[in-house]
C-alpha cells in the first residue's frame, strides 16, 4: 500500500500551492526560525525523515512528492531508520552530483545525489542521521544535461548509468530501492513549465513504462517525484494517469 506524502517546497520556499499529479494523503511543513539555508533544510528534512519512518515501519510504502529533488535527503534517512534501502535508482535530466566548490551557479538543488553518496555531511546528512549509500549501489537514469565538473567526477564515479530505455533488473542496484523521479527527465518539449529544461529526453509514456519495470521487480521501498515545474502550465495533469496507473500496479 502507498501512502502518498506532500512537500510542498522547492528548497526552504513553501509552496503551498504546488501543482502535484497525486492525491497527498498527509502534507510535511515546518516553522524555520533560523536565517540559514542548511539549518532550514535540516529541519524540514528531519520532518520529512519523521514521517517516512513512521510510514515505512507499518509496512507501507512511502510516495514523496516536492518541488526539488534534496527532500531525498529526507526521505532516503527516513527510510534508513526504518531499516530500509540499498540502492537508488535515480531518474534526472541532471546530474545533480555537483558540489560547492564546482558548481558556477550556487545552486544547492544540483547537488542533492552528490551528498547522498557522502559528501559534505555536515551540511544536512549528520544532522538527520543519513548514512551514505555507497557509489556502486546508485544508477543514474536519463542524466543528459551535465556541467563539465559533473562530466568529470562521473568518468571516475563508480556511479551507474543508463537511458530510461535501457532499464532492466539487471541494470538495477541491490534492493531494497529508493525510486526518485525528477519529472524533468522528460523532453521539455513534452512537458511545460520545467524549471530547468532539457531537450531531446524521452516521452512521459517512456518514463512511466521504464518506472512500471522498476517497480514491477518488488524491490522499491519507496519513490520520490521531484515536481519541478513552475505552477500554471498543467504540467501534473499531463503525467498524472500515468503515475497512478503505475503505482497502482506494483
Amino acid at each position: 500500500m502507498d501512502a502518498v506524502i506532500g512537500v510542498p517546497y522547492h528548497l526552504d520556499e513553501y509552496l503551498p500551492g504546488l501543482d502535484v499529479p497525486l492525491d497527498v494523503g498527509h502534507t510535511v511543513s515546518t516553522q524555520f526560525t533560523s536565517d540559514d539555508v542548511w539549518n532550514r533544510l535540516a529541519v524540514l528534512y528531519g520532518a520529512v525523515a519523521d514521517v517516512v519512518a513512521g510510514v515505512a515501519s507499518r509496512g507501507e510504502r512511502p510516495v514523496v512528492l516536492s518541488g526539488d529533488c534534496t527532500t531525498a535527503l529526507g526521505t532516503v534517512a527516513g527510510l534508513q531508520r526504518a531499516g530500509s534501502v540499498a540502492g537508488i535508482v535515480w531518474f534526472d535530466a541532471h546530474g545533480d552530483v555537483q558540489t560547492l566548490e564546482t558548481t558556477a551557479s550556487g545552486y544547492i538543488g544540483g547537488l542533492p545525489l552528490r551528498m547522498l553518496v557522502g559528501y559534505r555531511p555536515e551540511l544536512v546528512a549528520k544532522r538527520l542521521g543519513l548514512r551514505p549509500v555507497p557509489e556502486r549501489q546508485v544508477l543514474l537514469v536519463g542524466a543528459r544535461d551535465l556541467d563539465p565538473p559533473e562530466v568529470s567526477y562521473l568518468e571516475h564515479a563508480r556511479i551507474q548509468r543508463a537511458e530510461v530505455s535501457g532499464i532492466d533488473q539487471a541494470s538495477l542496484p541491490d534492493g531494497p530501492l529508493y525510486v526518485h523521479v525528477d519529472l524533468d527527465v522528460i523532453d521539455s518539449a513534452q512537458l511545460p513549465g520545467l524549471r530547468y529544461p532539457a531537450p531531446g529526453g524521452p516521452g512521459p509514456g517512456q518514463v512511466t513504462d521504464a518506472l512500471r519495470r522498476v517497480l514491477g521487480t518488488g524491490l522499491v521501498a519507496a519513490v520520490g517525484l521531484a515536481c519541478t515545474w513552475h505552477a500554471g502550465n498543467d504540467a501534473a495533469a499531463r503525467v498524472a494517469p500515468d503515475l497512478a496507473s503505475a503505482l497502482a500496479e506494483s
